[in-house]
């Protein structure tokens, strides 16, 4: 009797513990007709419905992620993970000789999983969290809470776990850039240990600062920032902190064997042609895309790449024409690469008579770094990252503060850069900010990589054996070749 009595009971216990855990909390009040209604206009216009506010006391009908926004971000991390894969590696792969095609790719993937992995562990949480003004928290370890529902600090339309994957795809192509510096000639171990450790010392935390919502340069939605910088799509965190970090990493291992001594041609302009084509395509998920919607800022900043893109190709192949009598389908390509890159902190800030303007000087200046730097300095930057991204991240982040204005983005209409015009550029300070923010990357990321470097080269080792060099990485570190011809 006292067992089926214990057992009874137990039913009932567990019959209520179930209830209680599978009941629904109270409704709170319904919204009104009004408030449903400034809801689709809040969608409509990619900002806060009412029920996002602190103190609201209703709910709302449209409490998740916005089909609309959600379905254009996951379009656009595919976008930008294509300018990573296949893109980057088609259009690196290409510029080195044939027996080094396959470690382009190789290096290429393998930071791709390497980012991977310490974006789910920490590197979200680090860079997204709330926390201090250099780095965030550990709210998001292990993507834990990032679900389907928006963060409204960052977005209130787009699935955070989304909004996570979009920023992955940034984090991954950002020290992939680094590769085309110190292509032919490092240790594939070398470059993974590297860029593991340079993220955590350079990415994670410029990154924060940068986009960060309580970040140190975050001039637009952080009121407390030190520094009121702007940067739509990655000027300093993934153009600035790659392009230096090449320098300084090239510089440690020294030229190729034969540099300034042997023709190191391209061994296939059609694959850089191909990649560079997939990298524009890929850039309008990274530039329009930084809207984290599909709104009036995401076309103004798809208007401007297009622009600013076409523009730099065009003059970088037509100096080549005027100085050296041939266009080439290298310089057309360099200098898509370039607008692409100078207008990325920009294309969300500026009109398009601002994108002509960035797009004529960015296939300018990268161009004389590319053709003038290196033999004046001597320095092997194999693929012309540092002339490309360095100058050129440096250039847009520069520009940026000269030629932003708030009619464009609303968002920037209480902010520094709120009566930025052409009119009053060298008066405004907004570009003594971006000034500022320069200064900030390039010494966190020279400093950091000359340190990283150092070490990794003392313990590990960062250049290949010189015979390993003259057969090729293909082979010897990999076991493949990118082209076997048979019969």
């Amino acid at each position: 009797m006292f067992i089926r009595a214990f057992i009874f009971g137990a039913v009932l216990l567990f019959a209520n513990v179930s209830q209680a855990q599978t009941a629904k909390p109270t409704p709170t009040v319904s919204p009104s007709l009004e408030q449903r209604v400034a809801d689709l206009e809040a969608y409509v216009n990619n900002s806060a419905r009412g029920s996002d506010s602190g103190n609201a006391k209703t709910a709302s009908n449209i409490s998740g992620s916005g089909p609309g926004h959600n379905g254009w971000m996951m379009t656009a991390s595919a976008l930008v993970l294509f300018m990573t894969l296949p893109g980057l590696a088609l259009f690196y792969g290409g510029l080195v000789r044939q027996k080094n095609v396959l470690s382009v790719l190789a290096q290429c993937l393998g930071i791709a999983g390497l980012v991977a992995i310490l974006w789910w562990a920490v590197g979200y949480s680090l860079v997204f969290s709330r926390g201090s003004p250099i780095i965030g928290g550990f709210k998001f370890v292990f993507l834990r809470g990032v679900d389907a529902q928006p963060n409204g600090d960052y977005s209130y339309w787009v699935s955070q776990n989304v909004f996570a994957m979009y920023q992955l795809m940034f984090a991954i192509i950002t020290p992939a850039l680094i590769i085309g510096a110190v292509a032919e000639r490092i240790r594939f171990a070398a470059m993974l240990v590297f860029v593991g450790v340079w993220m955590f010392v350079v990415y994670f935390p410029l990154a924060h600062m940068v986009w960060g919502i309580d970040g140190w340069m975050n001039g637009v939605w952080n009121p407390r920032a030190k520094v009121t910088a702007i940067d739509f799509a990655g000027g300093t965190v993934v153009h600035m902190s790659s392009g230096w970090s090449a320098l300084v990493l090239c510089a440690l291992l020294g030229p190729r064997l034969g540099f300034r001594k042997e023709i190191m041609a391209p061994h296939s302009m059609v694959l850089c042609m191909v990649g560079a084509g997939m990298l524009w395509v890929g850039w309008y998920g990274f530039n329009a895309g930084s809207a984290l919607g599909a709104d009036g800022i995401a076309a103004n900043a798809f208007t401007t790449t297009t622009l600013a893109t076409a523009i730099a190709s065009f003059t970088w192949a037509m100096l080549e024409y005027a100085l050296r009598g041939k266009a080439s389908v290298l310089g057309f390509c360099s200098g898509a690469v370039a607008g692409l890159v100078v207008i990325t902190p920009a294309c969300g800030y500026v009109d398009p008579t601002g994108a002509v303007i960035i797009g004529i000087v960015a296939g300018a200046v990268p161009f004389f770094a590319c053709t003038k730097l290196k033999s004046w300095f001597h320095y092997d930057d194999a693929l012309d990252t540092f002339g490309v991204h360095a100058v050129g991240g440096t250039l847009g982040a520069f520009l940026t503060g000269v030629l932003a204005t708030a009619r464009v983005n609303s968002n920037l209409v209480g902010t520094v850069a709120a009566q930025n015009t052409l009119a009053n550029k060298l008066g405004h300070v907004l570009w003594l900010e971006q000034l500022k923010a320069i200064g900030i990357t390039i010494a966190l990321a020279v400093g950091a990589s000359a340190i990283i470097g150092t070490i990794v080269k003392v313990f590990i080792g960062l250049r290949i054996a010189p015979e390993i060099e003259r057969q090729g990485l293909d082979i010897n570190e990999h076991g493949e070749e990118g082209y076997i011809v048979s019969g």
